[in-house]
């Protein structure tokens, strides 16, 4: 485990600082999934099976990690997901990141639940970004947060799918951050926890207010902070959702729309079929329906089945560079990272997620070199030893 005195070299690295630097109930809601947390374990262990072929004697001297996707120049073939609650990890935590992506060249996703509201990431840069959101049972304010977006210069919507229900995800239950601990489990994983940590307190706690949900604070004015909102976003979680609901979003939206929460074939079809850009193979990070597909292993699945017909990307369980070039292997035009970006963030701020981002960069190029590609159209199965 990593000193909080040493300079950290990899996203596990990072995971691990921000373990040392985050209240407990935050790590853990950044870091847990669901039940047992069998499909978070997946994610990450299905990527280490999967080997790269060496291939020497080639030349490389032209290795490049640039790649086009939805017709953009991206310097990494990689996106900031969408994390809700980041800037409870770190001082205006979404914006941050947004400075970074910025200056590695790829996009970064606001989430819906994120604290810093629309505006506020879009005055870091004239540079467009993207938005997730939710299917609200309340249609209204759907449609005036997508204007908001609009008005903000978003460029994608993100649309995720795989919220019909709260998946139970038991470190929140034993932390106190979901349900009733009673009041020694509220003292030792809440109050007790956040005097532990004054950096945080005095950083984020003190300094780093507001902490509502900066995107919906106008419509749940009686909260003030984030649990409050929580309690208002569960509430509005619409089960009956379907493919309909996905096509009036289609006629409302006429920007890019990716739907994020893929795990099979026959739903990628759909998403297809119903107007979307791009699909996310995902299982949430392991947050939702534990014992499903991690979503490295779903992957070529989907890719055979809608290849032709949707842009496919991929999120869960990707941890370096060399997940990346695996995953656009198996198809993905690129991949989203969600914990390592938000674990960087909180260890060392703006500066680390660069520095994370450069290692990503890095890890890429000696991966690329030593399987003898240059560059990211050139990376196949081929790479691949089956």
């Amino acid at each position: 485990m990593p000193s909080l005195n040493l300079v950290p070299a990899s996203s596990e690295d990072y995971i691990r600082l921000a373990e040392k630097r985050l209240p407990r109930g935050l790590f853990d809601y950044i870091d847990g999934g669901a039940y047992r947390e069998t499909t978070l374990l997946d994610n990450v262990r299905d990527f280490k099976q999967i080997k790269i072929k060496q291939r020497v004697m080639r030349d490389v001297s032209r290795v490049s990690t640039s790649t086009e996707v939805f017709g953009e120049k991206w310097n990494l073939p990689v996106a900031l997901a969408p994390v809700g609650m980041a800037g409870m990890m770190a001082r205006r935590g979404e914006v941050q990141a947004k400075r970074a992506a910025d200056k590695a060249g790829i996009p970064f996703c606001l989430s819906t639940v994120g604290i810093c509201p629309i505006e506020e990431v879009a005055g870091v840069s004239d540079k467009p970004f993207w938005f997730q959101l939710y299917m609200l049972r309340d249609r209204g304010i759907v449609q005036e947060i997508l204007q908001r977006a609009k008005n903000a210069g978003v460029s994608k919507l993100v649309f995720t799918v795989d919220l019909a229900v709260m998946g139970a995800r038991y470190r929140d239950v034993r932390n106190g951050l979901a349900g009733d601990t009673g009041l020694w489990g509220r003292l030792r994983s809440g109050l007790l926890s956040y005097l532990s940590h004054p950096n945080w307190l005095l950083n984020v706690g003190i300094r780093g207010g507001p902490h509502s949900f900066g995107n919906l604070v106008e419509y749940v004015p009686r909260a003030t902070m984030p649990a409050d909102f929580r309690q208002w976003v569960d509430s509005q979680f619409d089960p009956t959702v379907t493919w309909k609901d996905i096509e009036w979003l289609r006629q409302i939206w006429d920007g890019k729309l990716i739907i994020k929460g893929i795990l099979s074939p026959e739903d990628a079809i759909s998403a297809a079929e119903i107007g979307a850009d791009a699909v996310i193979v995902s299982n949430h990070g392991g947050r939702q329906l534990d014992d499903v597909s991690s979503s490295i292993a779903m992957l070529p699945r989907v890719v055979e089945a809608a290849k032709d017909r949707v842009e496919i990307l991929m999120d869960s369980g990707v941890r370096s560079g060399l997940d990346v070039v695996k995953a656009r292997a198996l198809g993905a035009s690129a991949v989203l990272i969600g914990r390592p970006w938000v674990c960087a963030v909180a260890a060392r701020g703006e500066e680390g997620l660069v520095n994370l981002l450069s290692t990503f960069r890095d890890e890429m190029r000696v991966a690329m070199a030593l399987s003898g590609v240059n560059q990211v159209s050139e990376i196949s199965e081929t790479i691949l030893d089956r």
